[in-house]
């Protein structure tokens, strides 16, 4: 499955005790590099979050952004009702040692570290939560870059249908463009060399002529064109292989244009090039 490296996904979920949203960006990166910003009380959830990207991602850059947003109930002050009955045991063994010189009031004692408190979650329950909403929004992240893979696939193979059009023609006009070159070389030796043994000119003509035949450069382009189309069914990820591929056909492309001895052949070694390149900048966004 051709899988783009560019991709988002945000997924919500309201609790009792509060909300929690999952945002997860995706660009093109040339490993997998995952960046995780979670609130304090979700630290614990790292390893697991960071084997999930692992485990379903290959490359690129994945920034994931964990909010959470309590209900206004959490911020409800409770008392730590065990320690305000140790604080008045305190105080009534002291009053019976010293006398009743004072009794605390109400206020006083709330003012104690530790009576008051934020009314507790249960962070394992939450915690559970935010991780199974991960899953999902990954899961939603994964669908977005298979469909952004399907459609730069879609514009790889025009590109690739283009170059076989470029290669078929070159192919067929191959014969006369080598009959012409023969012609040529032939009638500047002669001018050149009246009196040069005709062996050895129809030697010279005929390296000459090898040194401009590109039919195996043609071959190599269908061949990796071929390829390009059979890596773009596999089940992995293909984007460093397809890079490869890119770096094969422009190599063939620049052999053409080196080796070319007619316009018309220069012009086609450039429209493939052309191609490559567009095909090329795409591949960089594939997984």
């Amino acid at each position: 499955m051709t899988r783009s490296m560019t991709a988002f996904a945000r997924q919500e979920q309201v609790l009792d005790t509060g909300t929690l949203s999952w945002e997860i960006r995706s660009v093109n990166q040339r490993y997998l590099d995952p960046h995780l910003r979670l609130p304090d009380q979700f630290r614990a959830l790292e390893p697991k979050l960071r084997d999930q990207l692992r485990n379903n991602l290959t490359r690129g850059k994945i920034e994931c952004h964990l909010r959470w947003h309590p209900a206004e109930q959490d911020s409800q002050l409770e008392v730590n009702a065990a320690l305000v009955q140790q604080l008045n045991d305190a105080t009534n063994q002291i009053n019976a040692i010293v006398g009743p010189t004072h009794q605390y009031s109400a206020l006083e004692i709330l003012q104690w570290p530790g009576v008051l408190g934020q009314q507790s979650l249960d962070l394992a329950d939450l915690q559970q939560s935010a991780l199974s909403l991960f899953k999902s929004s990954l899961k939603e992240l994964i669908e977005h870059r298979e469909r952004e893979g399907l459609a730069l696939k879609d514009l790889i193979e025009q590109r690739l249908t283009a170059i076989q059009g470029i290669v078929v023609e070159v192919q067929q006009q191959l014969p006369s463009i080598l009959s012409k070159q023969r012609q040529n070389l032939h009638d500047k030796l002669m001018e050149l060399s009246a009196e040069l043994d005709p062996q050895r000119l129809e030697q010279e003509m005929v390296i000459l002529a090898n040194k401009a035949d590109v039919a195996e450069e043609l071959d190599r382009l269908q061949t990796h064109v071929q390829e390009v189309r059979r890596t773009l069914l596999q089940k992995q990820a293909i984007g460093r292989r397809l890079d490869f591929l890119m770096q094969e056909l422009n190599r063939e492309a620049n052999t053409l244009s080196s080796k070319s001895i007619v316009a018309e052949t220069t012009l086609n070694a450039v429209e493939l090039k052309v191609l490559i390149e567009q095909m090329r900048e795409q591949i960089q966004n594939i997984e």
